[in-house]
């Protein structure tokens, strides 16, 4: 009898979220800023994109925090996507919370909405990169197996939000 865990393969996307102007500058709860009209731009413009490519995701989850949350509606409406609030999406974030966000999502596709540097440092450990950029409004998508592993995903594509500037 074989010890290892079953093994199920999943499209992880994580999408950062969008523009939100200059975190300095707010002088309310950070958890409270909300996107700028780029930020809102952007999230449009990419869910768009996605929706002309024919994209559906079985779940998609976001941090509550208010900058997460306005990028994931926006980007879901433009797909028919239900927006599901997730706090450990809030941070910080690492494998096994990310594991345990992917386990209550029950597989599939996978679009998780959140922040940096948590996004860009799971990216990169899920990879095998020494370091992965995702700025603000990139989405990246990733091959994974379960359970989680470092160097355990493949990245398939990264979309930098300059790409579908207009």
């Amino acid at each position: 009898m074989d010890d290892q865990p079953e093994r199920h393969d999943v499209e992880l996307y994580l999408l950062r979220h969008a523009h939100a102007g200059d975190p300095g500058a707010w002088e309310g709860d950070d958890a409270a800023r909300p996107l700028s009209e780029k930020g809102r731009r952007q999230s449009e413009r990419l869910g768009a994109f996605m929706a002309e490519r024919g994209f559906s995701a079985d779940a998609l989850i976001t941090s509550p925090k208010l900058r997460a949350l306005q990028t994931a509606e926006l980007f879901g409406a433009r797909l028919s996507l239900p927006v599901v609030e997730d706090r450990r999406l809030a941070g910080p974030l690492d494998l096994d919370g990310l594991a345990a966000v992917m386990d209550a999502a029950g597989g599939g596709r996978v679009v998780l909405v959140g922040h940096d540097p948590d996004f860009s440092e799971l990216a990169a450990t899920l990879c095998g990169a020494a370091y992965l950029q995702l700025k603000k409004g990139a989405l990246c998508r990733l091959d994974v197996a379960l359970p989680l592993q470092p160097a355990g995903g493949i990245l398939r594509w990264l979309l930098p939000p300059d790409l579908l500037a207009g």
